[in-house]
């Protein structure tokens, strides 16, 4: 989705129940895991350091998080994750990649499609979606917290691409590699972001209105409430009354 909608999405998931929260946890720790395969010490492994920050930020117990990343290296038993990305068609012409991990790659597969099938979504070929994506990583800022100007000369220096101002946020538009380096000069410079992911986003994107702006909404939503979905990127854009009111309604 654009920039502005997945910001809209953020904001409205971090106003999920307890209930959500726990089960979001799960996904924080299932990516520490799996990401800590490439080294135990954060400081050395940027994947790893932006999972553990996600989790902090929704306030994982540090213990957890450290059970966590000793399953990822072999010094305690855990589950073997596989990871897979799903190339799919939404309502409308949209396009979604959905991000998986998951210890039975069957039942998996079974349940997504069950669920595409039942929410006017459909897999596609590999590569007949992935195209319309490039991955960034983006750092975003509050403007009621933030000085624009500030904002802009600290972001540059420290190496981002791009800085925009959406609505009530600035994004800051690093490249995918470089996102935890940028985040960490702001911070230094007393620069405290609302949100920091490296993530898919499209290069274009398909504007919804009425019943396919719900049904992809729709989709996104169970997409996301499936345990082994990590995360869903797509091509839309609608209007941010249609998360409030999904929120609402969840």
């Amino acid at each position: 989705m654009s920039g502005h909608n997945r910001w809209s999405k953020i904001k409205h998931q971090k106003a999920a129940s307890d209930a959500k929260k726990s089960k979001g946890w799960t996904k924080l720790l299932k990516e520490i895991t799996v990401a800590a395969r490439g080294g135990g010490d954060p400081g050395g492994n940027p994947r790893l350091r932006t999972a553990v920050d996600k989790a902090r930020a929704s306030n994982v117990p540090n213990d957890t998080i450290k059970r966590a990343i000793q399953k990822g290296t072999g010094e305690l038993a855990a589950e073997t994750y596989e990871e897979l990305t799903y190339e799919v068609y939404g309502p409308g012409g949209t396009a979604l990649v959905v991000e998986i991990l998951t210890d039975n790659r069957n039942r998996t597969a079974g349940e997504i499609r069950k669920l595409l099938e039942k929410h006017h979504g459909k897999l596609a070929a590999s590569g007949a979606v992935m195209y319309q994506f490039h991955k960034q990583g983006h750092i975003v800022f509050e403007k009621a917290q933030t000085n624009e100007d500030t904002l802009m000369e600290a972001a540059l220096e420290a190496g981002a691409d791009d800085i925009r101002a959406v609505d009530e946020v600035f994004l800051v538009v690093t490249p995918p590699g470089h996102m935890v380096d940028v985040r960490e000069a702001l911070e230094k410079k007393g620069l405290k972001p609302a949100h920091a992911e490296v993530g898919l986003y499209p290069d274009t994107h398909v504007r919804l209105e009425g019943a396919d702006a719900e049904a992809m909404l729709k989709l996104v939503h169970t997409l996301e409430d499936h345990d082994d979905v990590q995360n869903v990127y797509g091509n839309y854009d609608v209007d941010d009354s249609l998360f409030e009111k999904l929120s609402a309604g969840a």
